[in-house]
């Protein structure tokens, strides 16, 4: 891809545009803007402009992308950055009615001059105007001749997954998570218990001018309603609390550890559930983190000094072979498994472009793996937690179903009573916690719990 022309970044459209740009080259959008807004300085009207610029253009880049070919251009044939500018721009004035056309249509243009010395700046022009003067019309598939393909532009959704969600939930529901998927996604905190409570640092985060409510199914986290960069907030460096999804802080509840728990973790990475368990054992027990990804195993040893956590031991590992002695070493064991994360797409827009069909049977695989690996390593009378971040049932029920088919000496163990009272409600009548973006506003996350007999 050719190069940008290197240029301070100061406002936040420009810092959306170079986020965007390197998301085409195969970033992650929240680390890839994390790094970027850490560069400048962005007061946090400007750094929630361009949040939302990022992750909005991603979430309706399929729409967009229709719309720039409705204009008579074909996405796959322009350059990545006036690709992504365009869709930047058209997202301004297609969705975000807070941001005057011209601003959106000027900012774009002179953007524009920073590539190849602005010899795509009347292509970006004629096309916005194009747009406006149409009066922001987009075409769409008549309903009844390809009602798969308008939910697929109109939401923003690959074709095949659009399919695949009817199929699972039908079509009005399927409909409903779609554009559940395009909402924006809130920040939440979990509350470092071994330093705080919840109230005390609701207190003192209102006493710094943050607008922060309870969560309403996590009694331990902390949802900001006002536009923040956590890290500068009051507390963080103090390590007072960790960023942590709702859903996701209801797996670490699941686990239900004991103080004096040897526990595995056995996908650990970037490691939020691994520092909430230690922050469960109270001083006592062990957390063996174990991940393959050297990097996110350094995030998670920061964030264990940041929260002054002891009693985690960190290992570069495949879970799958443990260079750890003893078969039933643990009392409890996390499975958080790699999977095609369909159920984060609010926090992780861009990974609805990227993934496919033909990934999921690997990723299956490994899961398979990954679960029948930490079983072998639970004692009797043990549990075992497998969890994802996807709502698709292949990677999830399947998978739970699977292994008890040939593990005998494992039973579900009904999600409830392990849960607190406000999240009861998230157990399906099978005994696993399924979360929904559209039914409870919350990441789409699954977990099954089971106990190995005595």
């Amino acid at each position: 891809m050719r190069a940008l022309a290197k240029r301070p970044v100061a406002d936040p459209r420009r810092l959306a545009w170079r986020v965007l740009v390197a998301v085409e080259d195969g970033a992650y959008a929240d680390a890839e803007l994390a790094t970027r807004a850490a560069r400048v300085r962005l007061d946090p009207r400007d750094r929630a402009l361009a949040t939302r610029l990022v992750y909005g253009t991603l979430a309706w880049q399929g729409y967009l992308d229709h719309a720039i070919t409705s204009l008579g251009k074909a996405p796959a044939r322009l350059d990545a950055p006036v690709r992504a500018l365009l869709r930047m721009a058209l997202f301004q004035l297609a969705k975000l009615s807070r941001v005057p056309d011209f601003a959106a249509v000027d900012t774009a243009v002179e953007l524009s001059k920073e590539f190849r010395g602005g010899a795509t700046s009347g292509l970006v022009n004629a096309i916005l105007r194009t747009f406006l003067r149409r009066n922001r019309d987009v075409p769409l598939p008549a309903e009844d001749d390809d009602p798969i393909g308008r939910s697929s532009i109109e939401l923003s959704h690959p074709r095949w997954l659009v399919e695949r969600w009817i199929e699972e939930l039908g079509h009005e529901e399927a409909r409903a998570l779609l554009a559940a998927d395009n909402e924006a996604a809130p920040t939440v905190l979990r509350v470092n218990q071994s330093r705080t409570d919840r109230d005390a640092l609701l207190r003192r985060l209102a006493a710094a001018g943050v607008d922060a409510v309870p969560t309403r199914y996590s009694p331990h986290g902390v949802c900001l309603r006002s536009a923040s960069d956590p890290v500068a907030l009051t507390g963080y460096a103090e390590g007072l609390f960790t960023l942590q999804g709702e859903a996701s802080q209801l797996v670490g509840h699941l686990l239900a550890a004991s103080p004096s728990s040897r526990v595995l973790d056995a996908c650990a990475a970037p490691g939020g559930k691994s520092t909430q368990i230690a922050e469960q054992l109270a001083g006592s027990g062990v957390v063996v983190a174990v991940d393959r990804n050297r990097f996110g195993l350094e995030y998670l040893r920061a964030n264990t000094r940041r929260l002054a956590l002891e009693r985690v031991v960190i290992l570069q590992a495949d879970a799958r072979a443990l260079p750890i002695a003893g078969v039933h070493a643990f009392d409890a064991a996390l499975v958080d498994a790699p999977c095609s994360g369909l159920g984060t797409l609010r926090q992780h827009p861009e990974i609805r472009w990227r993934r496919s069909p033909e990934q999921l049977a690997g990723l299956i695989g490994l899961q398979d793996g990954l679960l029948a690996a930490a079983a072998a390593r639970v004692r009797p009378g043990g549990s075992l937690v497998y969890a994802t971040c996807t709502l698709l049932s292949c990677e999830n029920e399947q998978v739970v179903e699977r292994f008890l088919a040939t593990h005998r000496n494992f039973a579900l163990d009904p999600a409830g009573p392990h849960l607190p009272v406000e999240a009861r409600e998230l157990v399906d009548p099978r005994g696993y916690l399924r979360t929904w973006p559209h039914r409870h506003g919350l990441d789409g996350f699954f977990a099954a719990r089971l106990k190995r007999a005595a």
